[in-house]
């Protein structure tokens, strides 16, 4: 009976590993379907059908998954966030002083758009919604340049500002100049990170100091 019993268990549990690789594999399908279909027609112009078309699930499987395209692309971006974190510390790390920081940040920030489209084949002219700070990924971004912001400051490496106000503002301008710089041909990369680095320098003059 025992054996029985045990044999049991470890049929249920490689019936659930079995679905849970299934569902990963069908969400994975439905957001390299969706990067395809924001590559070639755009993702304004992309429409739920559209992704759907490009898996081989039906129709209903995709809201299963995703309420809307849009949450498509928040998975997407927070998948691309996940992975442009350890790039973002690897920056942090390795910087000499501030300054370095912050053009080594912008520097590494735009380097990966730029890589990311090359090897997605995403188009770099097309305008997307931003991410939401509040996604799990992009807060975790946005604490890690808060948290660089304050260790420099409290090296006395950095004016004393607000870090979040900085913070925001570093990742903001990021995600503005990115779009820019993916538009040109070829994108430069360094010359985007110098400007974003000297703008951001040059406002904490005039920016005022935290009482």
């Amino acid at each position: 009976m025992a054996d029985a019993e045990e044999a049991m268990l470890v049929t249920i549990e490689e019936a659930q590993g079995k679905r849970e690789r299934a569902k990963a594999a069908n969400r994975q399908s439905i957001l390299e379907a969706a990067k395809r279909v924001f590559a070639q027609i755009g993702y304004e112009a992309a429409t739920v059908r559209d992704i759907i078309r490009g898996t081989e699930l039906a129709s209903g499987t995709f809201y299963n998954y995703f309420k809307s395209k849009e949450e498509v692309f928040e998975a997407l971006a927070d998948d691309g966030a996940r992975r442009f974190r350890p790039i973002l510390r690897a920056a942090r790390e390795q910087a000499g002083g501030f300054e370095d920081y912050l053009r080594c940040a912008f520097e590494a920030y735009f380097a990966f758009l730029v890589h990311e489209h090359i090897v997605d084949g995403l188009p770099i002219t097309d305008r997307r919604p931003h991410v939401h700070n509040g996604s799990p990924e992009m807060a975790a971004i946005y604490h890690e340049v808060r948290e660089g912001i304050e260790d420099a400051i409290a090296r006395g490496l950095a004016p004393e500002v607000d870090a979040g106000y900085l913070a925001s503002a570093c990742i903001g301008m990021a995600q503005e100049l990115g779009s820019v710089m993916l538009a040109r041909s070829p994108p430069d990369v360094a010359g985007a990170a110098a400007f974003a680095s000297g703008l951001i320098l040059g406002g904490l003059t005039g920016t005022p100091r935290r009482a």
